[in-house]
This record gives C-alpha cells, sequence and structure tokens, in this order.
C-alpha cells in the first residue's frame, strides 16, 4: 500500500496556506521545510489538493465503518453518514458501533411510523363513513336552500363595480412604508457604497486592454519604468519580464511577440523552481536600472536592455522587499531571515546588515537617502540609519504582523497596517503613534499615501491615506484628523493591491474578486471598471496617468487605457 512522505504532505499544506492567501505563513513554512529543496512539480499538483486529500480519506474512513462484515448489514440498507469530527477523532470500531445505533434507531423509528400509519387508517375509515351519512341528511336541506339564495345572488351580480371601487380605494391609499420606502430615509455615505450591479456600464472595453501573456505561473508583482514605456513584471515561474508597451492607445487582445518582451530568467534551465520565485521588483529613480528580490535569498539588478549586472546575495532566506532610495546609491532588501540590508549599488557589495527584528522582515521603505523603516511579523516596527548599530526609534502598538510600512511624500509621517485589523500613523517626535485608525473588520493587507499635499506636483490638494483589506473595503482616511473619509465598498473578496493616480484624482484597487475598479476621489464612485480571469496581486499606474497595469493570478499581465 502506498504512503505518502513528510515531504509531500509539507507542500501540501505549503500549497494550501498560499492558496488561502496565508502568504507570510507559507513563506516560513517554505522556509523551514525547505520546500524549495524537494523535487516536487508544483504544476503537477492541482488546486485545492490538500483539501481534496483530506476529503478522500474521510470518505474512506466512513466507508470503512458502513461495509463491516456481510453477517451483520445488509446491503440494501441505507448508508449512513457521519460528523467530520466522529470521523477524525474515533477509531474504526466506534464507528462501526456509532453506525450501528443509527441504523438500529432507524429500525425503531419506521416501526413506530408504522404503527402510527395503521392507526392513522382505521381514524379515518370511521371518518369517512361518519360524512358520508352527514352528507345525506345535508342533501336534503341543500334542496331548500338553493332556491332561498338564487335572489340575492342576482342582486350581487348586479352591482360589481362597489367591490371593485373598494380595493383601488385600498390600494391608493396604501403607506408609502408598506412598498418599502420610509419618507425622509437618508441613503449610504457618498463613497460608502457597493456597485456591483452599476459597475456593469463603467466596464473598460477590449478595445483598450492589451494582455500581456508568457508567463507561464501567477504574476505577483508589476512597476512601470519612471523614465518611459517600460513595464517590468514579476512571477513565481523564476522569471521577471520587461515589456515595451507602445504609446498610444491598446488595440486590445493578446500580445507576447519576442520584439516587445525582455524576459529575465533567475534559474538555469526549466523555470517553475519555487526556489527562484520573483517575490519584489523596482526600478531605480532614473528607469535605468531594475532590482528584483527572488525567494532564493537574493537580489538581481538588470539593465533595462535585459542584462543582469549583478547578483547580491547575504540573506539567508526568501526577500519579501526591495527598495531603491531616491538616489539610486543604494538598494534596501528586507527578509524572511528576520534582517534587513543596503547595498551598495556601486561596489556591488552589502554595506550594513540590521538584525533588529525576532521574525520575518516583512517591509521596507526609505524615509530619505539614508534612513528607513522596517516591519516584521513580531509586530514591531524599526526605524534605521546607516552606520548607525541600533535602530534611532522603535515603534510598538501593533497587536499583530505589520504587513506594510509608508513614509509620507515628505518623510514626516509613517503609516503602517497589520494583521491585527488596524492602520497606525507615527512621526519621529513621539514613541506612541499618532493616530488609531479602526475601521477595517479583518486584516490590512497595504497602505498607500496620495501623490498631494506638501512636498508633491499636486501641492493644494488634500494628503490622504488609503488602505486595503481582506474585509474586502477599500478606505480613506484624513490623516490630520486620524477620521475616516470614505468606504469604498465595491469589491466581494480580500483587496491586495492599491495605487494612486499621479494626480491624486484616482485610484485603483485590485482583488482576488478578479477585478479591478478605479474610484473617482472627487465624484466618491467607481468610474472604471475591469474583470480578469484571476485574482488580482498588484496595480500600478505608469508616469503620464493614462495607463494602468495589473497582474494576475492566471499568469497574465493586463495593461488598461485610461482616460475620461
Amino acid at each position: 500500500m502506498s504512503s505518502i512522505t513528510s515531504e509531500e504532505l509539507n507542500y501540501l499544506v505549503f500549497r494550501y496556506l498560499q492558496e488561502s492567501g496565508l502568504l507570510h505563513s507559507a513563506f516560513v513554512l517554505g522556509y523551514e521545510a525547505g520546500i524549495n529543496k524537494c523535487n516536487i512539480d508544483g504544476n503537477l499538483v492541482p488546486p485545492r489538493a490538500l483539501i481534496t486529500f483530506v476529503q478522500k480519506g474521510l470518505q474512506y474512513l466512513e466507508m470503512e465503518a458502513n461495509l463491516t462484515c456481510q453477517s451483520d448489514v445488509d446491503m440494501d440498507e441505507d448508508f449512513s453518514f457521519l460528523q467530520p469530527m466522529d470521523l477524525i477523532t474515533k477509531d474504526v470500531c466506534e464507528l462501526r458501533q456509532m453506525v450501528k445505533e443509527k441504523k438500529k434507531n432507524l429500525n425503531g423509528d419506521r416501526d413506530k411510523e408504522n404503527d402510527v400509519d395503521r392507526g392513522h387508517e382505521i381514524e379515518h375509515g370511521r371518518v369517512k363513513e361518519k360524512e358520508r351519512l352527514d352528507r345525506e341528511k345535508e342533501r336534503e336541506r341543500d334542496k331548500e336552500r338553493v332556491e332561498n339564495e338564487k335572489e340575492p345572488e342576482k342582486q350581487h351580480e348586479s352591482h360589481p363595480d362597489k367591490e371593485m371601487l373598494t380595493v383601488q380605494e385600498e390600494k391608493v391609499n396604501s403607506k408609502p412604508e408598506e412598498n418599502g420606502v420610509l419618507q425622509g430615509e437618508k441613503g449610504p455615505e457618498p463613497m460608502d457604497i457597493a456597485t456591483t450591479s452599476a459597475s456593469e456600464s463603467f466596464e473598460i472595453p477590449n478595445s483598450d486592454v492589451t494582455i500581456l501573456e508568457g508567463h507561464t505561473s501567477e504574476v505577483c508583482a508589476c512597476a512601470w519604468s519612471p523614465a518611459g514605456s517600460l513595464l517590468a513584471s514579476g512571477s513565481g515561474d523564476s522569471t521577471a519580464r520587461i515589456w515595451t508597451i507602445a504609446d498610444g492607445t491598446s488595440k486590445g487582445g493578446a500580445q507576447n511577440g519576442p520584439l516587445n518582451v525582455l524576459v529575465l530568467k533567475h534559474v538555469k534551465g526549466r523555470t517553475n523552481e519555487k526556489s527562484k520565485d520573483v517575490t519584489t521588483l523596482d526600478w531605480n529613480g532614473e528607469g535605468t536600472l531594475l532590482a528584483t528580490g527572488s525567494y532564493d535569498g537574493q537580489a538581481r539588478i538588470w539593465s533595462t536592455n535585459g542584462d543582469l549586472k549583478c547578483t547580491l546575495s547575504k540573506h539567508k532566506g526568501p526577500i519579501f522587499s526591495l527598495k531603491w532610495n531616491k538616489k539610486g546609491d543604494y538598494l534596501l532588501t528586507g527578509s524572511c531571515d528576520k534582517t534587513a540590508i543596503v547595498w551598495d549599488v556601486k561596489t556591488e557589495e552589502w554595506k550594513q546588515q540590521f538584525e533588529f527584528h525576532s521574525g520575518p522582515t516583512l517591509d521596507v521603505d526609505w524615509r530619505n537617502n539614508v534612513s528607513f523603516a522596517t516591519s516584521s511579523t513580531d509586530n514591531m516596527i524599526y526605524v534605521c540609519k546607516i552606520g548607525e548599530n541600533r535602530p534611532i526609534k522603535t515603534f510598538a502598538g501593533h497587536q499583530g504582523e505589520v504587513n506594510c510600512v509608508k513614509w509620507d511624500p515628505t518623510g514626516s509621517l509613517l503609516a503602517s497596517c497589520s494583521d491585527d485589523v488596524t492602520a497606525k500613523i507615527w512621526n519621529m517626535k513621539q514613541d506612541k503613534y499618532v493616530h488609531d485608525l479602526r475601521e477595517h473588520s479583518k486584516e490590512i493587507y497595504t497602505i498607500r499615501w496620495s501623490p498631494t499635499g506638501s512636498g508633491t506636483n499636486n501641492p493644494n490638494q488634500q494628503l490622504i491615506l488609503a488602505s486595503a483589506s481582506f474585509d474586502s473595503t477599500v478606505k480613506l482616511w484624513d490623516v490630520e484628523l486620524g477620521k475616516l473619509l470614505y468606504s469604498l465598498n465595491g469589491h466581494r473578496e480580500p483587496v491586495y493591491s492599491l495605487a494612486f493616480s499621479p494626480t491624486g484624482e484616482y485610484l485603483a484597487s485590485g482583488s482576488l474578486d478578479k477585478s479591478m475598479h478605479i474610484w473617482s476621489l472627487k465624484e466618491g464612485k467607481i468610474v472604471k471598471t475591469y474583470t480578469g480571469n484571476g485574482g488580482i496581486f498588484e496595480v500600478c499606474w505608469n508616469k503620464e496617468g493614462d495607463k494602468i497595469a495589473a497582474c494576475f493570478a492566471n499568469h497574465t499581465v493586463c495593461v488598461l487605457d485610461f482616460r475620461m
């Protein structure tokens, strides 16, 4: 008889965590169990494999409990279904006894039902006989009654309009609330709306969509070059790709020709090696270099023509986040090995490793060219500076994993979001958070600052923080007052990605419900929407604000033309 190995079971659990959206748990299990070293081809494992495996096992136990020896069981009898927890917690002998008791009770109930039915038949016969005698007597009375009723019926038939008029008056006089509408009842907040049906009229036409095909696994990251029409994407197929997107409007359809894409292979030979998953990527400020982070713990720097400039190796676990500083001389990486590293791009060597966290580093973000913030599964946030051996600031306050940290455009406020269902705003002048934002009902996955207010190209507009959650909503916050401005309720599944347009007028949100919504912050509604064929992991705008890219779980990248 074949049996499952611990390696195979670990892989099934790893895949289950990934498919359930528990990406951090999946990364930790993969790292500790050495999933990257196993010989299992992930392409051969179907979705929901662990669930199917467990269900089959429960069905086998249920069948085994029912099919005891032939002398005990009549094969024509009903199959007895058992509760999953009974199947898990009891052995076969106990399960067989439960089946016997169930069938014994079932047979007893059937005997009682038969006795009751026989009693009902006898009683029913008596009733029928009594009814027959009563009908005989009634016939005689009816003959006299019919003649007396003929005249009143004729009078009633001659005035049918009175009854109709009464019914019509009742309908006219009915109160508004009886039709489900209360007068004076207030509607929802301007942006506190669910627009699933209304958004159909704002669907982006196929003629404005370019589908980029070529990846052979889910695409988890994408980023436009700040310098031109290049779009980078990173995938679980061990590659990143640089797509050249033509200016002007899309012609629609799929594009995957060799002339408009460069494939950046992170492994020699066949792809889809899980240890080489491209988990994150970022362009430098000039758009001349692309940095990628991988599950193998290495960061790589590529030129715009697809050449590998250097490989940066020091981390001992997957890289979760990676950022260039504004000047472009340092690259910052955060890893599952609990550390963050600043790399000197010119010398292609690490400059300093920061080992403060007690759990995997989930996110990093530069405050300026020499200082930055890190967040971790240990619930902590540290602000670090190159040359300093200890954090220059420690922010403690979250009660769950801190998924994302982002500095505002001036570097004075730091926003964070966590599995503890809160987002918080901090500044360097105090240890405690400035604002505690508590309106979401599930984990908050990511946050974004609007490109507005002081220090931006849109200084006269209000600075806003957006947060996206597993509760399927996006919320916009007034950061001065720490108050909720609007709740955007158009999605039906967890929201994984947010991106403001360069002008700050629009916000794009991508969800596991396969849809991307574009919200007008001025009008407070969805103005455009696109539905693809897989969950969306990231969305991003180009610098001109006329194109949006979205990367999907079904291995594609979509580029959408946006014009109002």
